[in-house]
């Protein structure tokens, strides 16, 4: 009954030891994961930072364009009609 006893307490044990290698293993790919996951999460962040302030940087830009074409056309004396030339009966 000893050598059953022994033999069982074995093969758990290497069971238990197989099975806590396969979870070291699973946390450390849910570990390398994880850490793709916040890279990626931080380059989007930056991307999106970098398109907004563009974006800001482009408006800010038309609007002043936008004011400088409208003063100029304030400051534009406003067109004098032309007299049409008189038709002459030949």
């Amino acid at each position: 009954m000893a050598n059953t006893t022994e033999a069982r307490d074995t093969a758990r044990k290497r069971a238990q030891n197989h099975f806590t290698a396969s979870e070291q293993r699973d946390t450390l790919v849910r570990q390398e994961i994880e850490k793709e996951r916040a890279a990626s999460a931080a380059k989007t962040a930056k991307l999106r930072a970098l398109r907004l302030a563009k974006e800001a940087e482009d408006k800010v830009e038309a609007d002043r364009l936008a004011l400088i074409a409208a003063a100029a056309k304030a400051a534009k004396p406003p067109a004098k009609p032309r007299a049409k030339p008189a038709k002459t009966k030949a």
